[in-house]
């Protein structure tokens, strides 16, 4: 039953790296840009969250729709004042442009809301009224579910879903899709190609903010660097299961939620990051694809 424990906790992590990772690969699916501040936009929706419930009062749902909504515009604001004038540039100049954004929303919530970790009331509590434990009992009481990690599973399968519905069906999906194959096509055949990368990160950053929400809950704290290590893991997840693809991203995230609760566990908990890079490492010359991910020919 400690093992069936250990699973459950390691598909409610990965759910949360998933849910980032989904960001990540449709940043870079449609703009092919690795956009490393998205790890600190996690952080952002955390704050916001924190601010909602805490000085404003709202209730948990509706301060995790005013964290997607503020950092719906942040992902706006920053694709086009730090990414939209380097469309041409070279993929080394983006990157750098990435890393300076990141640093620059660290500070920036280092001067707004202070150092030191702030304490996060989780959206689902962990025990009720009563004292009870809120959660759902397997195998008459050895093994429970928290109802926070049926919620982050939950959220992440109808995310990984409707986005795959959105991209395979809607205009503005099918847009992104020709965007991602050619971008001087796409433009050719009317589709505004700086409209629909915006929206692409206003997604990828609504996301980010669930994602905050979600792991803050999880951690029951915040600081300004909290967002770093999950958005690093979440690029792995998406490195892992194809980077651009949907359902990659999704596996990547749970195969790699699995893998670090599994690992601090039975290896040891110091050893446990280590080991998630290192099977990356093995998959990756294995599949440089990915799990998911297709090998495309660069032309030339």
């Amino acid at each position: 039953m400690e093992f069936l424990s250990y699973l459950i906790s390691g598909i409610s992590l990965g759910s949360v790296y998933a849910i980032i990772a989904l960001g990540y690969t449709m940043v870079y699916g449609i703009a092919k840009m690795l956009n490393f501040a998205h790890g600190d936009v996690i952080m952002v929706g955390g704050y916001i969250s924190i601010c909602a419930t805490s000085y404003l009062e709202l209730p948990g749902w509706l301060s995790v729709l005013l964290a997607m909504a503020v950092c719906t515009v942040l992902g706006v604001v920053i694709e086009g004042l730090a990414y939209k004038p380097l469309r041409q540039a070279t993929s080394l100049a983006v990157l750098i442009t990435a890393i300076g954004v990141s640093y620059f929303l660290q500070n920036a919530a280092l001067l707004i809301w202070g150092a030191s970790p702030k304490g996060f009331t989780p959206i689902i509590p962990a025990t009720n009224a009563q004292g009870e434990p809120n959660a759902l009992p397997l195998f008459g009481g050895q093994v429970s579910i928290s109802y926070i990690s049926l919620l982050t599973m939950g959220a992440c399968i109808i995310i990984m879903l409707a986005l795959t519905f959105f991209t395979g069906q809607t205009k503005l999906g099918k847009a992104m899709r020709a965007c991602s194959e050619d971008k001087g096509a796409a433009q050719l055949m009317g589709i505004n190609v700086n409209r629909t990368i915006s929206v692409t990160f206003a997604i990828g950053s609504a996301l980010a903010a669930v994602a905050g929400v979600l792991l803050c809950s999880f951690t029951t704290s915040l600081m300004p660097t909290t967002g770093s290590m999950p958005g690093i893991k979440a690029f792995t997840a998406a490195v892992f299961g194809g980077i651009g693809s949907i359902p990659g991203a999704f596996l990547g995230g749970v195969l790699l939620g699995i893998i670090e609760s599994l690992a601090k566990a039975y290896i040891s908990t110091q050893l446990a990051n280590a080991i998630l890079f290192a099977v990356l490492i093995i998959v990756l010359l294995v599949k440089p694809s990915g799990l998911l991910g297709k090998y495309v020919p660069e032309k030339v």
